[in-house]
């Protein structure tokens, strides 16, 4: 992962973090095209925007308030109780070196 800081012919100038004992130093580094991949992480971003920008015009031109476009916490799951579950005692298996050494 890193920022791209330098275009040539036939590679990428990227300035990465590198992790140098307790800190993190910016490293710039050249790297072939054929090795560098487009970051996917504004995706989700862009298409929520895309969703909202929809549900805010659909709203305006049903004369309603726009809806709340924020996204929603998951929150707890829901509990569960179990049923037809009987205890187990699990105890602990001695262990003997000495026994075991014995070959």
């Amino acid at each position: 992962t890193g920022v791209v800081w330098n275009v040539t012919k036939r590679s990428l100038g990227v300035e990465v973090n590198k992790q140098v004992g307790g800190r993190i130093i910016k490293k710039r580094i050249h790297v072939r095209v054929e090795h560098v991949v487009p970051s996917r992480c504004k995706e989700e971003f862009l298409a929520r925007r895309v969703a909202n920008d929809a549900a805010k015009a659909a709203a305006k031109a049903s004369g309603q308030p726009a809806p709340a476009r924020n996204r929603t916490v998951a929150g707890p799951r829901d509990g569960f109780t179990l049923t037809d579950v009987k205890p187990q005692t699990v105890t602990a298996i001695p262990y003997d070196i000495v026994k075991d050494a014995k070959i």
